[in-house]
């Protein structure tokens, strides 16, 4: 994945680019855990990857969505590691962003400053919905 994605940055150096992490579950004899790495190229489309984790069946929503949380986090501590070790001057200027599955509206709305404290404590930038496309929509797409 992360060839590819150094591959697409180089092809066009010019653009500018946002690398989005997002994860989302779905619920049923198990729990299904999608957390999806977006490369958008802004104003010129994007790429995405997605890896599939199964899990015993977890019913606690918050439990849920700390643990959706922490695995985007992962992800994001190793895009971040492979920018620094592949020579990106500042692996910071890569713009990542963790997406949460989380809203103002709804059940998780008790959960929103402390998932967003865990993502911006590791150095992150946090976005909830409807601004979370990178878990609502693109991880969300592929728990079903």
């Amino acid at each position: 994945m992360m060839t590819d994605i150094i591959k697409y940055i180089k092809d066009l150096p010019t653009s500018a680019y946002k690398i989005i992490i997002g994860s989302d579950s779905m619920v049923r004899n198990e729990t299904c855990f999608i957390t999806a790495v977006i490369v958008h190229r802004l104003g010129k489309g994007a790429r995405y990857f997605y890896h599939k984790k199964t899990q015993r069946k977890i019913k606690s929503l918050r439990q849920k969505i700390f643990y959706e949380t922490a695995l985007s986090l992962e992800v994001g501590g190793l895009v971040h590691k492979y920018f620094a070790d592949f020579g990106f001057e500042d692996p910071d200027d890569m713009n990542v962003e963790i997406h949460i599955d989380v809203s103002v509206h709804g059940e998780t709305k008790d959960l929103i400053r402390e998932v967003v404290g865990m993502v911006t404590g590791s150095g992150f930038r946090a976005k909830i919905k409807p601004e979370a496309y990178g878990a609502s929509t693109v991880a969300d797409k592929h728990t079903k």
